[in-house]
Parts: structure tokens; sequence; C-alpha cells
């Protein structure tokens, strides 16, 4: 998929955040799974967008679960928490360019971020956005999730036709339950605060 992201992603629900560190704090490992599968497209995402080969962005992946794990307990605001990954991750991105690893291409402008140290605001708000988004596609319906995931996720993107064979509707009936789709999708956003 080109744009990295799962297309299985939209078909996951999520829960809050301070729901989610609060189990993870009374080491529930469900929490801890839901919390990681939560924001690996997030952190996964900012590595290959800074340049990292696929190997590279697994193991700063990693490199930024094992932080989360240790600071999990020290985190004061856990809605604060998809900032704080973002900034994490860069942090450990910045940190293998100047280790000298191979990356592949940059799609933001990290060489500015590592000559200066400080992360643009720009990037962590469109990161956040992108986020957000995800949040919100997550808290969808099942039914809206997967049409999302069909229309604009799948590489390459299902046509009309071929997504109402997959999910068994009559092939008429796509574009109104896209637009329906959108609309709640919209609105979700924008009590979100999604610009």
């Amino acid at each position: 998929m080109s744009s990295g992201v799962n297309p299985a992603y939209a078909l996951k629900s999520f829960r809050r955040d301070d729901l989610l560190v609060r189990e993870c704090l009374l080491g529930s490992e469900q929490a801890w799974s839901d919390l990681i599968d939560k924001y690996s497209n997030l952190i996964f995402s900012i590595a290959i967008k800074y340049g990292c080969s696929r190997d590279d962005a697994r193991e700063i992946f990693q490199a930024v679960c094992l932080t989360l794990l240790q600071e999990l307990s020290h985190l004061r605001e856990p809605r604060a928490l998809a900032a704080w990954l973002i900034k994490l991750t860069v942090h450990k991105c910045l940190r293998r360019r100047r280790e000298g690893r191979t990356f592949v291409g940059v799609d933001i402008e990290s060489e500015e971020f590592a000559s200066s140290g400080q992360l643009h605001e720009a990037v962590i708000e469109g990161l956040e956005r992108e986020q957000i988004l995800r949040e919100a596609i997550a808290e969808a319906s099942p039914e809206c999730r997967r049409l999302i995931s069909l229309l604009f996720f799948a590489d390459p993107p299902l046509r009309y036709e071929q997504a109402a064979a997959v999910l068994g509707f009559a092939k008429g009936s796509i574009g109104a339950t896209r637009m329906r789709c959108l609309e709640r999708l919209r609105s979700s956003l924008e009590k979100k605060g999604f610009r």
C-alpha cells in the first residue's frame, strides 16, 4: 500500500487513551496490545516519512514501544499521548540519521530538523491530524470502517462495483452509503477539533 497504512486498520475500533493507559498501568496485557495497535501506524508512518528503510522503521517502532513501556507511568496527561509519541518517534528517527543509517528518501524536511534539533510545529500538527483521522475512522460503525477501508485504503482502491461485491451490497447503494459514512466521519472529525 502506498500510504503505508494497513487497510485492516480501518476495521479496528479503539478505546480512549486514558482508559487504555489506566488499564496498562494495572497490568492488562490486552490494554497494552490495544494501545500499541492504536498507535502502530502513526509510529511506523513517521519513520517512513523521515526516509527510514523498512527495517530501520521496524527498529524505531520497537524502540518507541520500549520507551513507552518504561515511561508510561510518568505520563501526566494521557490525552497528550499522541503528541508525545510523535516527538519521541521523530527524536529516534533523527538519532538514527545521526548514526549514519541508510535512508531511502525523505518525505518531509528532516534535514532542517536534524540540524536545528527542533521539530517544526507544522509537521507535528500534520502528524496529529493523521492520528485524529485514524481514530475517527476507528470509531465509525463496522460497515463504514469496511467501506472506507475498501474505497480509500486498499491499494489500489476498489471501484464501487468491487466494494459492493465484497460487502454484499447492491451495486447502486455504495454511493449513498459512502456519502452517509463520510458525513458521519466529518462530524466526528469536527468534534475532535480536526481542521
